[in-house]
């Protein structure tokens, strides 16, 4: 069978496709708690979730952090994390559009979130087969707002910018998103 399919959406993970503000913010905590750092939630949803890490955790633990620490604290978020995803909501709405479109357009994910806890968190909601490429912070070198995620699931798919949209939430997504030339979709509120 032939694949026709022209056109590429894809989607951010935190904020967009899923609401995981308390499962990184729970995750945090326990993991910043042994350097005796407290993180504020409101603080943690408005300046923290959806970064990337090493560009928070150093002003939680007020600029003292090493390399060597901010891997450590990495490390623990990640693995706290699943055991806190009963506390994520799903974008239901946007959920219902990626199965409606699935045979007219490819689908993709790109994300400043770890694979181990992007992997966790479709499989807990079982809709790890909706997308067929999924990019990491693994395989990014320069996270948003630049836009070499993008760039890369474009070109996987061969499909350019003016034939692309990208669903984002986080002022830094929608930037990356821009700087790609694709069409944007600002995800608010689910």
């Amino acid at each position: 069978m032939t694949d026709n399919r022209t056109k590429l959406a894809v989607y951010d993970l935190d904020g967009t496709l899923f609401d995981t503000s308390r499962v990184n913010w729970l995750s945090y905590q326990e993991a910043v708690r042994p350097y005796g750092a407290d993180i504020d939630y409101a603080y943690f949803r408005d300046f923290c979730n959806g970064r990337h890490y090493t560009e928070f955790v150093p002003v939680l633990l007020g600029g003292k952090a090493d390399e060597d620490q901010l891997k450590a604290i990495h490390a623990a978020k990640k693995a706290a994390y699943q055991k806190h995803l009963s506390e994520a909501r799903m974008n239901w709405a946007l959920f219902d559009g990626i199965r409606a479109q699935r045979d007219q357009m490819h689908t993709a994910i790109v994300t400043t979130a770890s694979r181990k806890n992007t992997e966790e968190i479709l499989d807990h909601f079982a809709v790890r087969e909706l997308f067929e490429l999924i990019l990491t912070q693994e395989n990014i070198t320069r996270v948003k707002p630049d836009p070499q995620g993008f760039f890369m699931a474009m070109e996987y798919f061969g499909i350019p910018a003016e034939r692309t949209v990208i669903y984002e939430d986080s002022d830094v997504g929608i930037e990356a998103a821009r700087r790609s030339g694709a069409l944007v979709l600002r995800v608010v509120q689910f």
